[in-house]
């Protein structure tokens, strides 16, 4: 009777450990597919835990949200002084408002270069076309 009982106590904590771990991982799985479905829920995770690693070494502009790039080919970008250090990884925080770039090696948590940026823009096409508005005077009433 008794080898009964610890046989069924053993059995019931099996099937239990059993449910927990398919719980546990299809939990897992849903929160992966969910990351896979929405790669712009990943993306601004990794904008957030990239401003808060650096905001830890360097004043970040707070009003607004940088676009973060990756090296993949550093060779392709020997040429320019910006990444003369940077490595396969590292990643690129820019700030377009602000105009800074910030280059940041995450392997060893640590800025690698910071550099202002020039954005041109494309001349505007509807300039020529509209007239531009020329002040005109009117005389001020007469003083008496």
């Amino acid at each position: 009777m008794k080898k009964k009982l610890l046989l069924i106590i053993f059995i019931l904590l099996l099937v239990a450990a059993g449910a927990g771990g398919t719980y546990f991982f299809y939990t897992k799985y849903q929160s992966a597919q969910s990351q896979i479905n929405n790669p712009a829920i990943t993306a601004q995770e990794e904008v957030t835990r990239l401003v808060g690693k650096i905001g830890q070494f360097l004043e970040l502009p707070g009003d607004e949200q940088p676009t973060v790039a990756t090296v993949l080919d550093k060779d392709k970008l020997k040429d320019q002084p910006f990444f003369t250090k940077a490595e396969n990884g590292d990643k690129v925080v820019i700030y377009s408002k602000a105009m800074k770039a910030i280059l940041y090696r995450e392997s060893a948590n640590k800025i690698i270069e910071v550099a202002p940026i020039q954005i041109t823009q494309p001349p505007e096409a509807s300039a020529s076309s509209t007239p531009k508005p020329t002040p005109t005077t009117t005389p001020a009433p007469p003083q008496e």
